[in-house]
């Protein structure tokens, strides 16, 4: 009866660092690690609309215009209207391979300091009809 009992504390051990090391590994995958460094760059109503929709909304920094970065790396940015109705869809994004959080941030830097260049190399494209604010 003892040994079963050590065994099952063993047992209970092996489980609990395993999920320990999961959870480590899972902390600093390229996209947790990119999702850090974005959250680190965002403001405090950015950073609240980011935890609850997925998304944020910028100024852009040449035409004071509000554009919507939703999660992702292409297609994910939105220039709204008075109404924040989106009026048209942008896709820029950096030419290396990134996470999305880095792509994000990318973005969300480009449209608050150089907005006319970012723009003069983005495809435009129709918005989304669903869109979620």
């Amino acid at each position: 009866m003892l040994l079963f009992g050590a065994q099952r504390r063993a047992g209970s051990r092996l489980q609990t660092l395993r999920e320990l090391y999961a959870s480590f590994i899972g902390e600093n995958s390229p996209e947790a690690r990119g999702r850090h460094l974005l959250r680190e760059w965002l403001s405090p109503v950015q950073l609240a609309q980011f935890d609850e929709h997925r998304y944020f909304d910028v100024v852009g920094c040449d035409t004071a215009k509000r554009y919507h970065i939703n999660y992702g790396t292409a297609a994910n940015i939105h220039e709204l209207d008075g109404a924040g109705t989106p009026r048209v869809g942008w896709c820029f994004a950096p030419s290396a391979r990134l996470v999305p959080g880095d792509v994000m941030l990318a973005q969300k830097i480009a449209l608050e300091t150089n907005e006319n260049a970012a723009l003069s190399v983005a495809n435009e494209f129709p918005p989304r009809m669903a869109f979620n604010r």
